[in-house]
């Protein structure tokens, strides 16, 4: 008899072929099991991405109330990419860009990290000097990830320097410290014979006579601040209202976007509002993620102001902006942006009643430019488009694949509110080589003859542009 055949083999043959077969099965199987789990894994984290996707809204254009169209990517529309810049200081002899009809000065060198501008009432200029302290974690940290080759780190100046120019002429006659031992100090305000600076933990009063070029003596707090935040949110700036019966504290928030819970975003992320001994205090307006400069539109009692808004939602989201504020108004932050756009990171934490309220803010600058200073040309000094417009220090990126900001914008006002987009108006910050910058403007001031100034704070100078007819 012939044995069974198995596929053309005999019994034996084919029992010595099937527990082949068998074995390579299991091998498969064996090799084929990490695979599959691999892949599963994949498949899971790519449908969480969409979920978070999904829950992070679509593109969408928004209408400012002065008829400006915001383009809102969708979030993580780009990765969110860090890029920090490297300052390497001006070549002897260079100069940021101004428009044609304006000369570029140097007014002011070797200070240390001058961040914020303020003319006296008798033209005196006061220029605060302060700057992050990082302590010696994120010092190491941002060794590592270059952010300390974009900022004068841990060496802030803590005093204000007093320029006199008495003649105009852009250089001046005097400098003097004015005062010094101070925490951080930002925003300067005189008002009679007092003078007020903001440090980031508190709001000092000092004795001021006119024509005094030092203060002396500690000064009287006034008014506890919550010190420091998230990044350079640490500063603390000041204005006051026409008839100095007010004075308005722009507090920045303590986060990016409340990671570290609401509890410690108390007094933060708002603008408050005092009466000059410090009694009184309010919030005027809130959801501003990181207010910095303030002034009032020419010709109104209308306050605006400078926002630095959220990171790491993408490249071009979400701009910052200037904005009138509306006393009792709410602009979003943590929970929505530009309106009713809600962060998808507070999806969990969202307050609808307070979402619904969100107001759109007036003027977007584009995302990540670090939009700080601000500066209105109140008396109507400067010439043709320039008269009346509001000047805006951009201090520059960090979260965003190429290089933003580093420059002064200028949005034209006429009738008190805005007539028109942003549009350039220092430029030449940036070298054009990868990252690297010359300098980080950020405050702004125009003196008592129409010059304005503008502090650099990363290159220690202060720049003077002058329109050439004056």
């Amino acid at each position: 008899m012939h044995s069974k055949k198995y596929w053309g083999l005999n019994k034996t043959q084919g029992h010595v072929f099937c527990v082949g077969i068998r074995k390579c099965i299991i091998m498969f199987n064996k090799l084929l099991t990490p695979v599959i789990i691999l892949s599963l894994l994949a498949t899971a984290c790519k449908n969480k991405l969409s979920k978070k996707e999904q829950n992070a809204g679509k593109e969408d254009t928004v209408t400012t109330s002065v008829g400006q169209p915001v383009n809102l990517p969708a979030p993580y529309a780009t990765k969110s990419s860090t890029k920090f810049s490297n300052v390497i200081g001006w070549p002897a002899g260079k100069t940021p860009v101004a428009p044609e009809g304006f000369t570029v000065t140097k007014f002011a060198d070797d200070l240390n990290n001058p961040r914020w501008l303020y003319i006296a009432p008798n033209g005196d200029i006061l220029v605060a000097e302060a700057s992050t302290d990082p302590g010696a974690v994120k010092k190491v940290k941002g060794a590592i990830t270059g952010k300390n080759k974009s900022q004068n780190v841990g060496n802030s100046g803590n005093r204000v320097i007093l320029f006199r120019d008495k003649d105009g002429d852009g250089k001046f006659e005097i400098r003097s410290t004015f005062v010094e031992g101070l925490n951080k100090p930002f925003g300067m305000l005189i008002i009679g014979n007092t003078f007020y600076v903001a440090n980031t933990d508190a709001l000092l009063q000092f004795p001021y006579q006119p024509g005094a070029t030092k203060i002396n003596g500690t000064g009287k707090k006034i008014l506890e601040l919550p010190a420091g935040g998230y990044n350079n949110h640490w500063t603390r700036n000041l204005i006051a209202n026409k008839d100095n019966s007010k004075i308005y504290i722009s507090v920045g928030s303590g986060s990016n976007v409340a990671e570290n819970g609401m509890e410690n975003e108390i007094r933060r992320a708002n603008i408050l509002e005092i009466n000059p001994d410090g009694s009184g205090e309010r919030i005027f307006a809130s959801g501003l993620r990181n207010p910095v400069g303030m002034g009032w539109a020419p010709g109104t009692n209308t306050l605006w102001t400078a926002v630095n808004e959220r990171d790491e939602l993408g490249d071009d989201l979400v701009p910052d902006y200037i904005t009138s504020v509306k006393e009792g108004g709410f602009y979003g932050w943590p929970y929505s942006y530009f309106g009713q756009h809600e962060d998808p990171r507070m999806k969990d934490k969202q307050k609808p009643d307070l979402v619904k309220k969100a107001i759109v803010p007036d003027v977007a600058l584009g995302a990540h430019t670090a939009s700080l200073g601000l500066a209105f040309d109140e008396k109507g000094v400067l010439p043709g488009k320039f008269k009346n417009a509001a000047f805006i220090g951009q201090h520059g990126s960090w979260n965003r694949s190429e290089l933003a900001g580093y420059k002064v914008v200028y949005v034209p006002f006429s009738n008190g509110k805005p007539s028109g987009p942003h549009q350039d108006f220092l430029t030449g910050f940036i070298t054009g080589e990868d990252n690297k910058v010359y300098g980080r403007p950020v405050g702004i001031a125009l003196t008592q003859n129409g010059a304005m100034l503008v502090a650099d704070d990363a290159s220690n100078t202060i720049w003077r542009v002058s329109a050439n007819n004056k």
